[in-house]
């Protein structure tokens, strides 16, 4: 009867067990007499099932989510959804290989994964990966919160300029949110409970696409002459296509804009360093749950980044915008072309309110994984404690606003951070590990698995060589059209 009891769960069948029982035992051949590794565990797993697909999903889904109608204008629909396909493949596969491999020690963090493929090394490359992105993607969030925010604000007031209040001042207002919804979110002592804020996010997007949707039917094309200050930004990447054919939908397009949109379909499903600690949260936790967790969210993401891009490019068409933020990118955002058609049109002010939502409420959620990091190098053998949990949290949080605050060129910085860290979370270290961790007695080098998984982590390499060519094509040409990551 003792070994009913895993992990804190209660198995009655006997695969579930197993399983369980897989995940708190070493399979790796060790020496008799040998003390076994401590394996980490967090708590025991109480978050639902409905709530880590939130949780994940909400990670999966960043401001990507607004470049992707541009992606499509120069893929073409059959183009992008075959594209879209290859990569929600790619990326269920590449959360299995984590799984597979965890499963196999025993062990549910990232950084002890690299630790036990490669030894300290791999386990400080890790975690300095997974910090990095995510301190770049949190960056990425507050940014939009500082641009559009005073914005959105100006806009319910009725104010037609900037007239230099404090509470117009993106500076000040990053700083207030940061405070008062950041802050304490992060602080939760399990990533679980950020289901329910999740949950309420991914309602605002799901908000934000239904409101793309209902445009699609209420705006002409061509746009009216009046309209025509927001064509420019378009002509500019749209030099190629002639201006009869701007209203027209293309089924498969190539330009030279079209090898630029791939890093952004590639990374349009980055949540690699929360699977684990969500894996770890998960109640009656098994690899075909946690799975079953992945896949769901992959699949809801994938329809709304489907439906998302599929309506904002037969909205716009030849003139759709590069949507990414554009005190990022220096660019018109969806969003603002949006405004641009109707400045009064209060629709467009909610959905903009929404997406600020939705955006400041992933930072907590990406939050999680960075700190888990940190604890993992400098308090490896430490229990939980409230001290260090809240003194790191603060410190993320207050870094990634002096980021915000004071150096607005960081763009082409993560960019280039971008370019690296996220191939390597995707592709480049699930394969390695999955070679490395699971034993040659249980799938030989020449297996198929591991094959594919070598296939794997080399096309990692690519997407960063392909990733890292744009931005450096960009520094020399004096432009910015390579994106990734959220």
């Amino acid at each position: 009867m003792e070994l009913q009891k895993i992990n804190g769960h209660s198995r009655d069948d006997g695969f579930d067990g197993l399983d369980a029982l897989a995940e708190h035992e070493e399979f790796l051949p060790h020496k008799t007499g040998v003390k076994k590794e401590l394996h980490f565990t967090d708590f025991e797993g109480k978050t639902s099932f409905g709530m880590s697909i939130f949780n994940l999903s909400n990670a999966i889904m960043g401001s990507g989510i607004l470049g992707l109608a541009y992606a499509m204008s120069n893929t073409g629909i059959i183009l992008f959804l075959i594209l879209l396909v290859f990569i929600a493949v790619l990326s269920a596969y590449s959360i299995h290989l984590l799984l597979r491999s965890a499963g196999v020690v025993g062990i549910r963090a990232y950084e002890q994964l690299g630790n036990r493929a490669f030894g300290p090394p791999g386990k400080m490359l890790a975690a300095c990966i997974i910090t990095v992105h995510n301190i770049g993607a949190m960056s990425s969030y507050l940014f939009i919160v500082k641009s559009e925010l005073p914005l959105v604000i100006q806009a319910f007031l009725g104010k037609h300029e900037n007239t230099g209040e404090w509470f117009l001042n993106g500076n000040y207002l990053i700083i207030i949110v940061s405070a008062l919804i950041i802050l304490p979110l992060a602080l939760m002592k399990q990533l679980g409970y950020l289901g329910y804020t999740s949950g309420f996010s991914l309602s605002c997007m799901v908000f934000f696409l239904i409101s793309v949707i209902y445009k699609k039917f209420n705006i002409p094309c061509p746009l009216d002459d009046e309209h025509d200050n927001i064509t420019h930004i378009a002509d500019h990447f749209h030099e190629h296509n002639s201006t009869d054919d701007f209203c027209e939908a293309k089924m498969f397009t190539i330009n030279p804009q079209t090898a630029y949109t791939i890093p952004i379909l590639a990374f349009a499903f980055v949540c690699h360093p929360e699977v684990l600690p969500i894996y770890t949260e998960l109640r009656d936790a098994t690899k075909k749950r946690m799975q079953n967790v992945a896949n769901i969210s992959i699949m809801a993401m994938f329809v709304m980044y489907l439906l998302t891009a599929l309506f904002g490019y037969l909205t716009f068409f030849g003139k759709t915008p590069y949507a990414f933020c554009s005190v990022l990118n220096e660019r018109s955002e969806l969003l603002h072309t949006y405004s641009r058609v109707d400045p009064l049109d209060v629709l467009v002010l909610c959905v903009r309110l929404a997406v600020l939502v939705a955006v400041t409420l992933t930072v907590p959620v990406v939050l999680f994984p960075i700190r888990r990091a940190l604890l993992q190098i400098l308090f490896p053998d430490k229990p939980f404690h409230w001290a260090r949990h809240i003194a790191i949290a603060f410190c993320l949080i207050f870094l990634v606003n002096l980021l915000v605050i004071f150096v607005p060129s960081i763009r082409d910085i993560f960019g280039l951070i971008g370019a690296t860290s996220a191939p390597s979370l995707i592709f480049i270290l699930p394969g390695i590990f999955y070679v490395r961790i699971v034993p040659e007695d249980q799938e030989p080098m020449k297996s198929r698995p591991k094959i594919q998984a070598a296939c794997f982590a080399a096309l990692g390499f690519i997407f960063m060589i392909m990733s890292l060519s744009f931005i450096i094509t960009d520094w020399v040409t004096g432009e910015s059209r390579s994106g990734g990551g959220h």
